[in-house]
């Protein structure tokens, strides 16, 4: 690959996902915290980016394929998402705060799938197979949330910050200024050849009964994420972890994303196939939970982490490499638009909901009753992982 073109990519995905990893692992303790809010008020926060991303992604997808260069919306979402994250900082009712936060998830939903479709596009332009390729440019996802969550640490170790969790708003407002800038600079992407309607195109697919299997099992563990995000940062502090050290402790998951990006998905993926790579991937979201479930010792809560890495990569990633694979060139961006919209729009919204509904459920005077919280999406994980042997192809 040109080396040029290498950091390019590089530098988009990583820019994207070190802006997400700011804010969205920490953000809940904020909440819960500080600012006294609700289960059930935390995971309307929350929402948000899932309610965006119900058809943000099917726009921004529609403009890449037939009318604006990828790289020009991928700029001017950034920008205007960081003047929405410093008005974010700034919010401390649910009202105004879920506004601004719809608002900023608006501009970022409509980039989360240009950044793969850029990917994609231009490695299909210079005859580079994404499955080997795309891992090279991936590993660079895990990496920047990794050294966020390291560099959010060292910071409230430094300042003695962190208990009222701005921090984490503002040191994403100026990630997106960085990424809007160098989007600018960015290898020019124009729209593809892709006919009437890509977006429709790409649903077409949806009556393949395995493609269809496939969309809506990662709609599933992608609502059951959101017990990860909602809950770790505060199960951690309740588990006895300083709030200081959360966002490093949850950064090992990026740690080991980063190494099974690069040693371990093409591996699987060659010698085991797409099926059985993203069987083992959810498996360890399984695994994750039952430490949930026990909850002690500390150092295997923090341990655990790597699981929800290793699960990123050979579930979500290898899922985007999956979609791909099936797709035309001339609608990738409306396929991966399809893919983002249906995992972190769908399937996060109703996850967001289930889960702020379980968290208030089990909460007793004020306290989380985290073993009977995490039992809910071991069960359903559990299912899944059956119905996704059985049934996909």
């Amino acid at each position: 690959m040109d080396t040029k073109l290498y950091l390019a990519l590089s530098f988009a995905m990583f820019m994207e996902y070190a802006i997400w990893g700011a804010w969205m692992p920490v953000l809940a303790a904020r909440l819960l915290g500080p600012l006294k809010m609700t289960g059930k008020q935390t995971g309307w926060i929350y929402a948000t980016l899932p309610l965006a991303c119900l058809f943000m992604p099917l726009v921004s997808g529609q403009l890449a394929d037939k009318y604006v260069n990828t790289e020009h919306i991928l700029a001017v979402a950034h920008l205007a998402g960081a003047v929405l994250m410093f008005i974010a900082v700034r919010q401390t009712t649910f009202k105004k705060l879920f506004v601004v936060m719809f608002l900023y998830c608006l501009c970022f939903a409509a980039t989360l799938p240009l950044v793969n479709s850029l990917m994609f596009s231009h490695l299909a332009k210079n005859n580079l197979d994404p499955a080997v390729h795309s891992k090279w440019i991936f590993f660079w996802a895990p990496v920047s949330w990794a050294l966020i969550g390291y560099g959010l640490t060292g910071w409230r170790w430094k300042f003695k910050a962190g208990e009222q969790g701005r921090d984490c708003l503002y040191l994403a407002a100026i990630l997106s200024v960085i990424m809007g800038v160098g989007c600018f600079f960015m290898p020019n992407t124009p729209p593809a050849e892709a006919g009437t309607a890509p977006i429709l195109q790409a649903m077409g697919m949806l009556t393949e009964f395995n493609f269809l299997i496939f969309i809506i099992v990662s709609m599933i563990f992608f609502g059951l994420m959101q017990f990860y995000f909602l809950g770790t940062a505060q199960f951690m502090q309740d588990m006895g972890i300083p709030a200081r050290n959360v966002p490093a402790s949850m950064a090992v998951a990026q740690g080991v994303q980063a190494i099974a990006t690069l040693l371990l998905m093409t591996l699987l993926l060659g010698s085991l196939g797409a099926k059985w790579t993203l069987v083992i991937g959810a498996t360890f979201w399984l695994l994750l939970y039952i430490v949930y479930i026990n909850g002690k010792p500390r150092w295997l809560i923090v341990c655990s982490q790597a699981f929800h890495g290793l699960a990123y990569v050979l579930f979500v990633i290898v899922g985007q490499i999956f979609a791909e694979s099936v797709s035309k060139i001339e609608i990738v961006a409306s396929v991966q638009s399809l893919l983002f919209a249906a995992t972190t729009g769908v399937g996060l919204f109703l996850g967001t909901q289930f889960a702020g509904f379980i968290m208030d459920k089990f909460r007793k005077e004020e306290k989380f009753q985290w073993r009977q919280i995490f039992m809910v999406p071991g069960a359903i994980a559990f299912v899944s992982i059956l119905v996704l042997i059985i049934l996909f192809k």
